[in-house]
């Protein structure tokens, strides 16, 4: 996508080329001319001829040698060819479809896509205008820094109550003694720049039972405006007095035009300010705190200096007012048109029109929650509360990222370029992300499940989301499973996790939210334009989806036909009790003890049906059945067979599926001393001993991924093995609690064993609510299903979505969030990631009881 300056081999060689035919075309001419003078000529040439010969030759190595070098340049400059890797897929973006430009496009133009800081507002372009809110907070009596979302923080509460995706968002926070709610509105009015206007409504409240009147009688809030293109940023004056201006700042932009930055109070506050010049804006929360403490070392007070560095790309507002307080901070885009009207919008986007137009599209956003998921009737008030934080959450966190993932080569590869890693092509992504505090970017195989929700949402974003992602795909049909794009996203990431390898994939989740909405169409869910665009969509995505299906087949299949398994497994580590499946989303979940390419991982077959079911309906969608390429309802018939499934997967003595590998269970962790080079001190490191010799086995762990053959709904209605994954599910000493289904069995050798001394365990007995989601909508299936398990189906089927909905509203009530998983030994107390409003968002589908078809 980068242009070079460097000049081509070829470019050079034709331009030698030219010289040497010059040369020997004047050297003829030369020969000629003498040929007709007189003979003393021709005499002194016979004499010179030796020596002309010998020139010649001389002349003719150092031309060759001068060529060689012109194309084979110093080891400096030598340009050797990119790897296949990091080549993008030859078609047509999808991003570049009609529907995804014009009023689409713009609408979408700014938003609070930083989802890693408290509250960030910036515009889906790759070098933005930026800004956000940092304030000062008080910490076990100490003043603390608050800007980037951190569990360390230990806020009480923070999140979107309210945010549509697009224009309107609320979301409150409680830090210690203070709430703090901010609302962000965004509107196009007439004569406003791209992308239009948009406001910040900022109100603080105190409770003085909890605060520290003398560390914190006043409050402290930094506002701030950043031009990542190095545009320079002009102070409103050099005085800030809103008794005299509301003017900020000001600048311009190629994309916007004109822009102002305004403030509107009616309370008395006093402001502050600091400018700087800097590429870093992931350090921003640095720069202020080196601002304030340099200026209260020399004069005592907590404020910033009234300074800036030549020209700024960064400046920053210190607002200081007393509690209760209230301001607003507005946006106004194409300021300097002569019919901007920037005055009267302004105005519409400040102080009581502001506030209406906030009740306003409250009461859409609420009017529209009760519409789609209709809870009146199916849960209490308090989940219904809960269940629109879980949407809003899930909205607010969508982000825009733009930079360029580091994909890691394989040792060949590595040999060959000099380098561990290569950086893939510039790229930009638009993604809901799981949690905004420990995993503010894009994974693949969560935002499957992110969709779910946001296609019963907004259509039209959920089909942006999803476009982004298949464009991030290279020629072979890969796309990277996690998405580090940018420095404020790698800020967040410890180094070594940051390498992306493409040989490992992630489970092809888009295909269920794609399976959603090819299923809507013919059920006639939709309007007309919904339909045309979504049919347009999978048109122009079909190349790309069948390029992502065949690189699982290509690269993930097992040895024997409909096997597959996920690649990326450490076959050589000794610190590990059973080695990571990454690349499964799994993680942890107990494998064959010893990877080997003999593996048959349950999960991935079952997914490759969902994708090949999936192409299949997309391509009776589109009128391509006819066509002479893959068959996919071919291999989706070949992977849905009962009894080959059976044969390669299924225990008859445990009635379960499993895994099937080269297995041990006489596996442990021990102790073991160890020597450190140049240190007279040992040390001990848990390392893997194994007591039994490793055989081709099915692999004995009942767990979520033992299920996978009942969540797809593989298993026949009236089949004993139904009855059997039943037992499983409602059984307390295996799968079953009063808070969701465990992730691993009570009776697994595995339950609850930490994987390496530093790894406690992840999916080996928490909760998770995307795998209870998956089977809720089986269960929910199984109980319309004529059989004899129809009605235990549905009575586990009621209590299981109680226990869950139950349980997650309770944890929102007590601690203020939803959390990554919930711990079982702990009467359901949410752990891991906080708040985590990825696919823990699904509680509310689980509420509405709005499941895929299967």
């Amino acid at each position: 996508m980068t242009g070079s300056g460097r000049k081509t081999t070829r470019s050079r060689i034709k331009s030698t080329n030219n010289n040497v035919d010059e040369d020997d075309h004047n050297d003829r001419k030369s020969i000629k001319k003498n040929r007709n003078g007189d003979p003393n000529s021709i005499k002194i040439m016979k004499v010179n001829l030796k020596y002309l010969l010998g020139f010649g030759i001389f002349a003719s190595l150092i031309l060759i040698l001068l060529i060689y070098h012109l194309i084979q340049p110093n080891e400096g400059e030598r340009q050797v060819e990119k790897p296949r890797v990091i080549t993008p897929f030859p078609a047509p973006k999808i991003m570049d479809l009609i529907q995804f430009q014009g009023d689409h496009k713009e609408s979408l133009y700014w938003g609070t896509y930083r989802p890693h800081v408290y509250l960030g507002i910036r515009s889906r372009t790759p070098r933005s205008l930026i800004a956000g809110l940092m304030w000062i907070g008080v910490k076990d009596g100490r003043y603390v820094m608050r800007h980037i979302c951190e569990d360390s923080d230990e806020l009480s509460k923070y999140g979107w109550t309210h945010h549509n995706g697009r224009d309107y968002g609320r979301q409150v926070m409680v830090d210690h003694g203070m709430t703090l709610t901010t609302d962000f509105l965004k509107v196009k009015g007439d004569g406003s720049g791209y992308g239009g206007d948009w406001a910040v409504h900022i109100d603080a409240q105190h409770d003085k039972s909890k605060l520290d009147e003398e560390l914190l009688g006043t409050g402290h809030f930094f506002f701030y405006v950043a031009d990542e293109e190095g545009n320079s940023l002009i102070l409103g004056r050099e005085k800030l007095d809103t008794h005299d201006s509301s003017l900020l700042a000001y600048g311009t932009r190629k994309d916007i035009g004109d822009w102002e930055l305004h403030t509107d109070s009616t309370d008395n506050m006093e402001i502050h300010y600091s400018g700087f010049r800097t590429p870093h804006f992931h350090n921003l929360t640095e720069l202020v705190l080196g601002a304030l403490g340099a200026h209260a070392r020399r004069v005592g007070l907590l404020q910033l200096p009234d300074s800036s560095d030549k020209t700024p790309n960064v400046l920053v507002f210190q607002i200081s007012a007393k509690f209760p307080f209230r301001t607003d901070i507005a946006f106004v885009s194409g300021a300097g048109l002569k019919r901007s009207r920037a005055e009267q919008r302004l105005k519409s986007i400040t102080g009581t029109l502001l506030s209406n137009k906030l009740i306003e599209k409250q009461r859409d956003f609420e009017d529209k929650y009760i519409a789609l998921f209709n809870l009146t009737d199916k849960v209490e008030p308090e989940s219904v509360t809960v269940g629109r934080a879980a949407i809003g959450n899930l909205l607010g966190g969508i982000g825009y990222f733009y930079g360029q993932s580091k994909i890691a080569l394989t040792q060949d590869l590595s040999r060959k370029y000099g380098e561990d890693f290569v950086s893939y092509w510039p790229a930009e992504l638009y993604t809901a992300v799981p949690s905004r505090s420990f995993f503010p970017r894009g994974f693949l195989w969560d935002e499957g499940f992110h969709q779910l929700l946001i296609c019963r949402w907004d259509i039209q974003i959920c089909l942006d989301i999803i476009g982004h992602w298949l464009d991030l795909m290279n020629v072979d049909g890969w796309i990277p499973r996690e998405q580090i794009l940018g420095a404020e996203a790698r800020s967040k990431v410890p180094k070594e996790f940051i390498p992306q390898h493409p040989t490992n994939g992630n489970p092809p989740t888009l295909f269920l939210a794609l399976h959603d909405l090819v299923r809507g169409i013919s059920r006639n869910k939709f309007t007309t334009t919904e339909i045309n665009e979504v049919s347009s969509f999978l048109d122009r995505a079909f190349v790309r989806l069948e390029a992502w299906f065949q690189w699982f087949n290509n690269t993930q299949s097992g040895k024997d036909v409909g096997s597959y398994y996920w690649h990326g497994r450490d076959q050589t580590t000794i610190r590990e009790l059973n080695p990571k499946t990454l690349s499964s989303g799994l993680d942890d979940y107990p494998r064959a003890s010893h990877p080997n390419e003999e593996e048959r991982h349950l999960d991935l077959r079952c997914w490759m049906l969902r994708a090949a079911d999936c192409m299949s309906s997309i391509k009776v969608l589109l009128g391509k059945q006819n066509d002479l390429g893959k068959e996919y309802q071919s291999t989706a018939n070949l992977l849905s067979n009962f009894e080959l499934l059976n044969q390669m997967h299924y225990d008859d003595v445990a009635g379960a599926y499993f895994d099937f590998g080269n297995h041990s269970e006489k596996v442990h962790l021990t102790w073991r001393q160890t020597e450190t080079l140049n240190s007279n001190h040992a040390s001990r490191e848990l390392t893997r001993a194994v007591t039994e010799r490793p055989q081709l086995r099915l692999v004995p762990h009942i767990g979520y991924v033992s299920l996978f053959p009942f969540m797809m709904g593989l298993i026949p209605s009236g089949s004993p093995i139904l009855g059997k994954q039943l037992d499983h599910i409602s059984n307390r000493s295996t799968l079953w609690t009063d808070y969701g289904l465990l992730s691993l069995a009570k009776s697994s050798t595995l339950y609850m064993k930490r994987n390496t001394e530093h790894d406690p365990p992840y999916w080996r007995g928490p909760i998770w609510m995307n795998m209870n989601y998956m089977i809720l909508s089986a269960l929910h299936h199984y109980s319309l299903e004529d059989g004899p398990y129809k009605e235990r189906a549905r009575t586990i089927y009621g209590e299981l979505r109680q226990n869950l909905i139950r349980n997650v509203v309770d944890n929102y009530f007590k601690t203020g969030y939803l959390w990554e998983q919930y711990d079982q030994k702990k009467k359901g107390k949410g752990k891991g990631a906080r708040p985590f409003t990825g696919w823990t968002s699904l509680v509310l589908l689980i509420m509405a009881e709005a499941y895929p078809e299967i």
